[in-house]
């Protein structure tokens, strides 16, 4: 049996480096990381919501004002094709070239995804089956502040493009939205031509109900600040969300031989997305490993223009894990269920086969996270904060609804009424049993 002990390493200025033991408090306070926010930004978001649903534009606008301080009138709150086609001309020409080829990555891993409909017969004549069709309205939320990256635009679009969805609605606050014509650049390319200017709950909201303005949309996708990601949480069942998305994270599990600067910077990427909720952790059963890690985190972050603030986020929740061996690793892994994980191993299959919660898995030296989030293809949309344990990355079947197809025959009815009312009376659902029933009494001239 092993025996933990319970005592840290020892610690560095940016992140501890401790012994595995299943009481951790930092492992605990990093697995407490989630979607929370004081009660008055729920109650906030609440009002919002409501005030959209009973007054919808009136609202928005009212809304859109106090808290963006934009003027809006229904003429002001779209955009023309044409600004969009506008906005594409005037970008880089090299990084539309990029952003081209990362579409085409992107599509053709998802064109793998695609689902079709069947039916099969049976014996007695009996067809059963699956229709599977696409949603027809889905609104994308695009953040408009430091926030914006081009790459989930593209991750949120895509895969709805390919489940054929009819109709993709973009919504972003208006703020920023003219002084950053990539944007623009990016959803022209993307053949977007619904863009409304708001952003915020009100927009979320305005999505899931409808305004005179904006259409009710059948799905909400896209990530945001604590405001939007509440909003999509009040609104569910009113319309379908993509997740509730928290904070990156990334989980490196490595062995001894593996470029210790290549895992540092690895670690460094999720923490630099900057929310102060970020989560870096390496698990390894080298303790040298583990020291030079920590090295190079210290050194590349000395010269960090953003050095205080990746420095608390490493410090509150990164961690460099020293564990016994690495099929105690997979444990931990399992346990934290991450967004990300890289595996830096020797035998990356058989490691592989016990993981059994994780939302993208990067294997092998090469395969950086970076890579999947801009270039690679699978969709960067991630579960989070463990929910990797329930929920898949954002991807085609997503946008996509599935009707069960029930061909019942003469046949059948023969043979199998008599046990289905049997079945619903145990459930004292007389009716259910009747239908079915008397269709058997009228063929059979029976009373069973």
């Amino acid at each position: 049996m092993t025996i933990y002990r319970l005592f840290y390493i020892f610690s560095i200025a940016i992140m501890e480096i401790i012994n595995y033991r299943p009481d951790s408090k930092k492992i605990a306070r990093i697995l407490d990381r989630n979607l929370t926010g004081d009660k008055r930004v729920l109650q906030t978001v609440k009002s919002v919501i409501r005030g959209v649903k009973r007054n919808r534009d009136r609202a928005l606008f009212a809304y859109t004002k106090k808290f963006d301080g934009f003027t809006h009138t229904a003429d002001t709150i779209t955009v023309g094709r044409e600004y969009l086609l506008e906005c594409r001309k005037k970008a880089d020409p090299e990084f539309l070239t990029i952003v081209r080829e990362a579409k085409e990555n992107i599509e053709r891993y998802h064109r793998l995804q695609k689902q079709s409909s069947w039916l099969e017969q049976f014996p007695d004549g009996v067809k059963l089956g699956q229709r599977v069709l696409p949603m027809q309205k889905v609104g994308v939320y695009v953040p408009g502040g430091r926030a914006f990256y081009p790459s989930t635009v593209l991750m949120n679009v895509i895969p709805a493009r390919i489940a054929g969805v009819e109709e993709i609605i973009v919504v972003t606050p208006p703020v920023h939205f003219f002084s950053k014509p990539l944007l623009g650049a990016v959803l022209s390319l993307l053949d977007i031509d619904r863009v409304f200017l708001v952003g915020g709950a009100q927009a979320i909201a305005a999505l899931a109900f409808g305004t005179e303005s904006i259409p009710k949309v059948d799905k909400i996708v896209g990530p945001g600040n604590i405001y939007v990601s509440l909003a999509k949480r009040e609104v569910f069942g009113f319309v379908d969300i993509d997740m509730i998305a928290g904070p990156s994270e990334v989980v490196v599990l490595a062995q001894e031989g593996v470029n210790p600067e290549w895992v540092a910077l690895d670690l460094l990427s999720q923490a630099e997305h900057r929310t102060g909720f970020e989560s870096a952790i390496l698990i390894t059963d080298s303790t040298a490993l583990a020291e030079k890690v920590g090295a190079w985190i210290k050194q590349y972050l000395e010269t960090s223009e953003h050095k205080a603030l990746i420095t608390k986020i490493l410090e509150d929740y990164g961690a460099i894990i020293v564990v016994d061996n690495i099929k105690q690793g997979a444990e931990i892994v399992n346990k934290i269920a991450p967004e990300h994980l890289e595996l830096l191993v020797r035998e990356p299959e058989t490691v592989l086969s016990g993981i059994k919660h994780a939302g993208a898995v990067f294997v092998g030296p090469y395969s950086s996270e970076p890579v999947g989030d801009y270039w690679a293809g699978p969709n960067h949309v991630l579960p989070t904060g463990g929910s990797a344990r329930f929920f898949s990355p954002l991807g085609v079947y997503d946008f996509v609804k599935r009707s069960s197809l029930i061909y019942y025959t003469e046949e059948a009815i023969r043979k199998n009424a008599p046990k289905i009312n049997r079945f619903a009376l145990y459930e004292d659902l007389y009716f259910h049993g009747k239908a079915v029933l008397k269709r058997y009494e009228d063929l059979t001239g029976k009373n069973p």
